[in-house]
């Protein structure tokens, strides 16, 4: 995982495929920690296509690998597909944790996804997470 991370500082994402692709023949691409920490170098590399590539093939899914799916969208300006993501994870039956809606906000609070920020909102004053302090500066951030 640390090979993964140092690939990113490097912002090599030629060298960060090699390394997949070692992973791939390894055979562990599919343990949920590696496969997550995949979907994230490649969200933070700008390819969130890739990200999703391995999110799709992983055969265990908890809330840490969905964060990463919908940060890789989020950080990359795809903000719809990162709320389809968001609107999927539900669908599956998990339940948003802080890292999850602080992304989600992030998508929300460029303007053009404003209206499915308001429900997420709604969702958040349900929530555990009302009264927390950084999901409260994502909104604030959202609302602009």
């Amino acid at each position: 995982i640390s090979v993964l991370d140092a690939c990113v500082s490097m912002a090599s994402l030629a060298e960060c495929k090699s390394i997949h692709a070692n992973i791939v023949d390894s055979g562990l691409e599919s343990h949920v920690v590696l496969g997550t920490a995949i979907v994230s170098m490649y969200g933070r590399c700008g390819n969130p296509e890739d990200a999703r590539r391995v999110f799709d093939r992983m055969t265990q899914r908890d809330v840490i690998s969905w964060n990463a799916i919908i940060a890789a969208y989020a950080q990359n300006g795809k903000d719809k597909e990162a709320l389809e993501i968001f609107c999927e994870m539900q669908l599956k039956g998990l339940k948003p944790d802080r890292v999850t809606f602080i992304s989600i906000l992030d998508a929300c609070a460029r303007g053009s996804t404003l209206a499915e920020g308001k429900v997420i909102h709604a969702i958040i004053v349900e929530s555990e997470f009302k009264s927390d302090a950084v999901v409260g500066s994502a909104l604030v951030n959202m609302y602009g």
